[in-house]
């Protein structure tokens, strides 16, 4: 080894920051000793490598943790200290230290996780104080902090205990100081579309912490929230956030058709050498076997912003308002417009894996909020909506391409239709079900009792769900046992009798009409096996009789033959020429209030709203772990 030129001392054969030294120093040395005022000091003054940190502890064990929890404790006590005391720049570099600290230490698997973290953290004895002065630290800093960054940087520190700590008890102290004037002060105070992310992130990890269990101060406090210019950063940040992770989904499979071009057109008949200009680079096509392993990584971790929406959108009639009106940002779209678009992808792959699934059903959970809201609802359905959405086309079987703007009451019902194709299987989803085909019973009803006339693909929205009376009459023993399966079976049945009932006021012709019927008499025989198999007669909480009823009739009117002519093979015409002349004899008893709905019960989703709160956890810790 050569000395250097200049101190003639042995120059290291990697060179090593001196902050590594001190980290080496304080987890690695046998010295278990208080260190002194001038490590701190130097420690706090260096720029922290928070990989090198986050590997150091990484490769401790939750025993080895205990045993070094007297340099744990000292580090995170004086890394509070210069929190608290707000000199530049060893308050942003504690910050960065404890953050890095904080999300190693919170990803062990402990045997006993309140009581093991909080002794390698502070003590029993000393946690009380030691954390109610760091959490009012990160308020004061992120409240009034020097600046955005050091202000954001007490987010991601928060971030990451409330992620790392979410089945912990380490959480209520951030119930006990209220940090949401903060986090909306910061928000307000940002100067970037994206500012808003983390803070309201955070916000709806702190909202779901326990909330059926006492009042949770953060919920209550989004009921009143009335500040328009934070509620705009907030969506603006959510729709460019959706916006992005459709992206992801692109990247693997790219599914927008084109459009007709002279381009397109020449290069169909192979003479597109003589189109002018450069060249569109072709998307690169994936092996379908690595294809599905792609989409089970998705969506991205960033969606856990998704929580958060979904208790504004529950608790709050103005955020829900701004977030369907919103324009379009410079550049881009309209929020909700992305928010939808996003919502598609996700749906049609939400077979891929079980996170899939619970933000898909998240997701639904705040479009059935915003459907239930009457003057949203006449909104959505209205052409004062019109617009255009990029919707998932990345499996087959297509709904059909329309070009242009459209009502957004037709492009969820498109998203729902998408959703019960893609996601049949054996041990079906059955709350995911429930949610597609209780969207879609909302928007009918409400078109119906408006009598609005929705110009769209009724024939594709029937056959879905015909094609799901099938599905489940032929696998009747495997979903039979199924929770909830009698709630979908209802509403599925009512759906498509309020649809028989009430067509004439929102289908836009005739024509659309009598294809629900002539759907139905096709399906007549697999009616009547569906009715028996889940024994639907026997609860009047269905209209199954009506169904079986305009079934019956016209294949009693088919049996008479056309014209007094018995025929065993009728043409398609023939049999809608019988649909046309049977309204004249149909006595069609739909049940009174049919159009009804029962209003949306959180309580309802208990289970799931806390199973989704620890998945948006771990997705939060995954983020602060790669920061």
């Amino acid at each position: 080894m050569e000395p250097s030129p200049l101190t003639q001392q042995a120059r290291p054969e990697v060179f090593q920051q001196k902050v590594v030294e001190l980290y080496d120093a304080l987890f690695k040395d046998d010295d278990a000793t208080d260190k002194s005022e001038g490590f701190w000091r130097e420690l706090f003054l260096l720029k922290p490598d928070k990989t090198t940190l986050r590997k150091i502890l990484n490769e401790l064990s939750p025993e080895d943790l205990s045993h070094l929890q007297r340099q744990t404790r000292q580090l995170f006590s004086r890394a509070v200290t210069c929190i608290k005391t707000g000199s530049a720049p060893a308050d942003t570099h504690a910050l960065d230290t404890i953050t890095a600290f904080l999300a190693a230490v919170l990803s062990k698997k402990y045997t006993n996780p309140s009581s093991d973290i909080i002794n390698v953290i502070a003590g029993l004895d000393h946690i009380d104080a030691i954390f109610t002065q760091f959490v009012a630290a990160l308020d004061v800093t992120i409240r009034t902090g020097r600046n955005l960054d050091t202000r954001q940087k007490a987010i991601g520190a928060a971030l990451s205990v409330v992620s790392g700590a979410y089945q912990t008890s380490l959480l209520s102290y951030f119930t006990h100081r209220d940090l949401f004037p903060s986090l909306m002060k910061f928000i307000q105070d940002s100067d970037s579309n994206t500012g808003a992310l983390e803070p309201f992130t955070l916000l709806g990890l702190l909202a779901n912490y326990n909330k059926f269990e006492f009042q949770n101060p953060y919920r209550l406090r989004l009921d009143d929230f009335v500040n328009e210019e934070v509620i705009q950063k907030i969506i603006v940040a959510v729709g460019q956030t959706c916006s992005s992770l459709r992206g992801k989904y692109v990247a693997i499979q790219e599914d927008l058709p084109e459009g007709w071009t002279i381009t397109s057109t020449l290069g169909m008949i192979g003479l597109g050498a003589l189109t002018p200009g450069p060249k569109k680079r072709a998307a690169p096509v994936v092996d379908p076997e690595v294809a599905k392993e792609l989409f089970a990584k998705l969506p991205g971790d960033e969606l856990a912003v998704l929580l958060a929406t979904y208790d504004f959108a529950h608790a709050n009639k103005l955020f829900c308002f701004t977030f369907v009106t919103s324009a379009a940002v410079k550049g881009g779209e309209a929020p909700f417009i992305s928010y939808l678009s996003l919502t598609s992808y996700i749906l049609q792959h939400a077979y891929s894996s079980s996170r899939s699934v619970l933000y898909s059903r998240l997701s639904l959970l705040v479009l059935r909020q915003l459907v239930e809201d009457q003057v949203l609802c006449k909104r959505i359905c209205s052409d004062e909506s019109k617009t255009s959405v990029r919707l998932c086309r990345q499996r087959s079987p297509y709904l059909p391409l329309v070009r242009g703007d459209r009502v957004l009451a037709a492009i969820i019902l498109d998203i729902m239709i998408d959703g019960l194709t893609h996601n049949l299987r054996k041990r079906l989803d059955v709350d995911l079900y429930i949610l597609c085909i209780g969207t879609i019973f909302r928007l009918v009803s409400h078109l119906a009792r408006s009598r609005t006339r929705l110009n769209y693909h009724w024939s594709e929205l029937f056959r879905s769900l015909l094609s799901l009376v099938r599905f489940l009459t032929t696998y009747t023993a495997d979903v039979k046992h199924l929770q909830n399966i009698e709630t979908l079976l209802d509403d599925l049945v009512n759906l498509i009798a309020l649809s028989l009932s009430a067509g004439e006021a929102f289908l836009p012709n005739p024509a659309a009409y009598d294809d629900l019927f002539y759907k139905l008499v096709e399906i007549g025989e697999v009616l009547l096996k569906f009715r028996d198999n889940f024994e639907l007669g026997k609860r009047p909480s269905n209209s199954i009789d009506t169904l079986v009823s305009v079934s019956t009739h016209y294949k009693e009117m088919l049996s008479d033959g056309v014209n007094g002519k018995k025929s065993k093979n009728l043409t398609s015409a023939q049999v809608a020429g019988v649909i046309k002349q049977g309204y004249e004899t149909l006595s069609l008893q739909a049940k009174e209030g049919l159009d009804g709905w029962e209003k949306y019960r959180e309580a309802d989703e208990r289970s799931f709203l806390k199973k989704m709160a620890r998945a948006a956890g771990e997705d939060v810790k995954k983020l602060v772990g790669a920061t």
